[in-house]
């Protein structure tokens, strides 16, 4: 198949895809699936953009969890503070985010493995110190209060749950298909070879830390895109959101759903939020719970789910 047919598939996908999400309300009309879809939004935007740099980049980051937090704060205040139009919230928000990525990154990306991780851990825990401390600014331990405006634009009112639904299926898909698309450029494949073997990579001429950079910039931006999608959905934001363990369930995340397969981080993100709401009904024993499940995909399937399936369709295919 070749790229321009690749990419109309890919474009049809994601129209089938939305047009889906899109009658679901129509199909099962519930507040829970409503609000089921709409954080799945958020977190699956977050997760993807983990691992853009897990998967695609071999640069496993326990800070991500920060520039959630970062959009969702960040867009919060822009409205409250200064009452901006949505879109250009939304745009501000972005830049901020990518020099917040860029600035992070330059620090954090010419180290390796363990040292790179915990690197970003620690970026994340002084995001969050400054957070909590800031308490004229974010609020403090009580986070933005007041709720965030929601004035209408090309005549979309997100102050409409259901309206904030569709805005939030098209946020999702669009955000995938972007992320989609620059993994099939060139620049995508320079990040998996860098991943595979980063010493033959710099010896075929491909700028190594410039490219570690700009994935790192990139997967930041989109990481907060999922933060201005939560944000909405609590109509406020909170430390909660950029605390370690928000990176934690990223990484949760793409276990459950896989690494090696683009979609693996939502279906993981399904997953995750589905197990939460079931165990929070169930038992108060949430955490062990997931820690079970976690261990059985890591022991049992030792993948992700969708990485499982993929590797049992290819095997019989063979």
């Amino acid at each position: 198949m070749t790229v321009r047919r690749r990419g109309l598939a890919e474009l049809g996908v994601a129209i089938l895809g939305l047009a889906v999400l899109s009658a679901l309300p129509f199909a099962w009309p519930s507040p829970a699936v409503i609000d089921f879809v709409i954080r799945l939004s958020a977190y699956a935007l977050f997760a993807t953009s983990l691992n853009l740099l897990v998967g695609y980049g071999g640069m496993v980051s326990f800070g991500h969890g920060m520039f959630f937090g970062f959009g969702a704060y960040c867009f919060g205040l822009l409205m409250q503070r200064l009452t901006m139009p949505i879109p250009l919230a939304l745009l501000a928000t972005l830049a901020c985010a990518a020099v917040l990525g860029a600035a992070v990154g330059a620090l954090s990306v010419r180290l390796r493995a363990i040292y790179f991780a915990f690197v970003t851990l620690a970026m994340q825990m002084l995001l969050y110190s400054v957070i909590t401390a800031w308490v004229s600014l974010t609020g403090g331990d009580q986070g933005l209060r007041g709720g965030i405006p929601r004035p209408a634009f090309f005549g979309i009112d997100l102050t409409k749950q259901s309206q904030l639904y569709q805005a939030s299926c098209v946020v999702l898909v669009v955000g995938l298909l972007l992320m989609r698309h620059i993994l099939d450029a060139p620049f995508g494949y320079s990040l998996r070879m860098i991943r595979d073997n980063e010493a033959r990579a710099a010896f075929l001429g491909i700028r190594v830390y410039r490219a570690k950079l700009i994935a790192f910039t990139l997967a930041a931006v989109f990481a907060a895109l999922g933060g201005v999608v939560m944000s909405l959905y609590v109509s406020g934001a909170y430390p909660e959101l950029a605390f370690w363990t928000t990176s934690g369930e990223g990484v949760f995340i793409i276990i459950m759903g896989g690494v090696d397969t683009f979609l693996g981080p939502a279906l993981g993100a399904v997953l995750l939020l589905l197990l939460e709401d079931i165990t929070t009904r169930v038992t108060e024993y949430k955490d062990l719970v997931l820690g079970v499940v976690i261990l059985v995909f890591a022991l049992g399937l030792r993948r992700g789910l969708l990485d499982f399936l993929q590797a049992r369709l290819r095997a019989e295919r063979a």
